[in-house]
């Protein structure tokens, strides 16, 4: 496998964007929540506490998806996650109505952990293999997540509301387990990590291990600024169709939002990881903040058609921090531990998802949404400056020299 990978390393980013093209549930809940409302007999809240425990899944399962990567291969952390996430789409077929709760433990999080247990095995791989040009690994791999969103809404559309109708979202779920279980175990055979060489040499490379990377004032920083970067989308995403009813779209109209929003995060995440590569993480990550800022008060007042352009800003802001935050984690404490050293700094993730939802339900913000979207930026532009690129994490194989 090492030759083949020598001669053609581009065949693990194919490998990690097959898998990642059908990994992105969260990205198009939107088009999941009204069919799951309707056929198991769920109110909004427990629909939308479905994401909310998803994401919160996805932040844990980078944590330990990325211990299993670092000490066993990304080809074993793949096949873990393969399996829980399988399991868990299928199992969502078979959950009886009303047990929201049920959904909670058996779709939720097998969900997020399956995915995030791919997530890092993908990208940390990608990255040792482009480890001079990181910025476009993790995009093009960031690239085929967002697309993802795209795909999983047609697909769900398929058995919904077009040919297979009638056969509703439980043969959804069974349909895309099926389809999702012998595509991610063939990619993942290819996941394999270079050997050291004197041209990629990862292991010898000094690095934060993860617990001196817990001492360090950057990866707090680093970890507010993921979990602020959550609200200004996942506040909104799995109410998406119900919000552009209100601002006049029919309920057709109302998921082009979802669907051009997962375009927006292809392109977020493809763009914004290549300029990274030349304007630094650092610029990029604030800029990127200025934009969640400026598009989440416009999405707060945009009527009609202008609601869908705006989250699609939105959405290009949100996945580019999603992808260049990586990135600039493996510039600032190396590649030797990448893969548990970013399951660490998405925990923010977990904290943002079930933090900010539960601060809002409890405030009575359910319009007012927009005002801790906004807010969280606006902290999240402030965080990311304070971030400060040492001697120290220069000589461990990281530093961003230009950020």
């Amino acid at each position: 496998m090492q030759r083949i990978l020598q001669k053609s390393p581009w065949l693990i980013l194919l490998a990690g964007a097959l898998i990642q093209i059908l990994t992105g549930i969260p990205s198009a809940w939107g088009a999941f929540q009204k069919p799951v409302i309707g056929e198991y007999g769920l109110n909004e809240q427990s629909a939308g506490y479905i994401f909310s425990i998803l994401i919160a899944g996805y932040g844990i399962g980078c944590a330990v998806g990325g211990f299993l990567q670092d000490k066993y291969g990304p080809r074993k952390a793949a096949f873990a996650g393969t399996a829980l996430l399988c399991g868990g789409i299928a199992l969502g077929g078979v959950i009886p109505q009303g047990k929201a709760w049920m959904f909670y433990l058996a779709f939720s999080i097998p969900v997020g952990l399956g995915s995030a247990f791919l997530y890092p095995a993908v990208l940390s791989c990608a990255q040792k293999w482009y480890a001079d040009r990181k910025g476009l690994a993790t995009g093009v791999i960031g690239c085929a997540m967002g697309l993802s969103g795209l795909f999983l809404t047609g697909f769900i559309a398929l058995f919904t509301k077009s040919i297979w109708q009638e056969k509703g979202i439980r043969w959804a779920f069974f349909a895309l387990a099926l389809i999702t279980l012998p595509v991610c175990l063939s990619a993942g055979i290819l996941l394999e990590n270079p050997e050291q060489d004197e041209k990629n040499n990862i292991k010898k490379q000094k690095g934060y291990t993860p617990k001196e990377m817990l001492h360090t004032r950057n990866y707090w920083l680093l970890t507010a600024a993921v979990a602020l970067s959550t609200p200004a989308v996942q506040l909104f995403s799995p109410m998406l169709v119900e919000i552009g009813s209100e601002r006049g779209l029919a309920e057709s109209q109302a998921l082009w939002a979802v669907m051009l929003g997962s375009a927006g995060n292809a392109a977020g995440r493809l763009l914004m990881s290549i300029l990274s590569d030349k304007i630094g993480r650092k610029k990029t990550d604030q800029l990127l903040f200025m934009g969640l800022a400026v598009c989440s008060v416009a999405f707060a007042f945009a009527p009609h058609w202008w609601m869908i352009a705006a989250y699609v800003c939105l959405c290009v802001c949100y996945s580019g921090l999603a992808a260049v935050l990586p990135a600039f984690s493996t510039d600032l404490f190396g590649l030797a531990h990448a893969g548990v050293n970013y399951g660490l700094l998405a925990l923010g993730q977990t904290v943002g998802s079930l933090s900010f939802p539960l601060l809002a339900d409890a405030l009575g913000l359910k319009k007012g949404r927009h005002i801790l979207a906004v807010l969280a930026a606006t902290l999240g532009f402030f965080v990311i400056k304070a971030v400060q690129i040492s001697e120290q994490s220069k000589k461990s194989g990281g530093g961003d020299e230009k950020a």
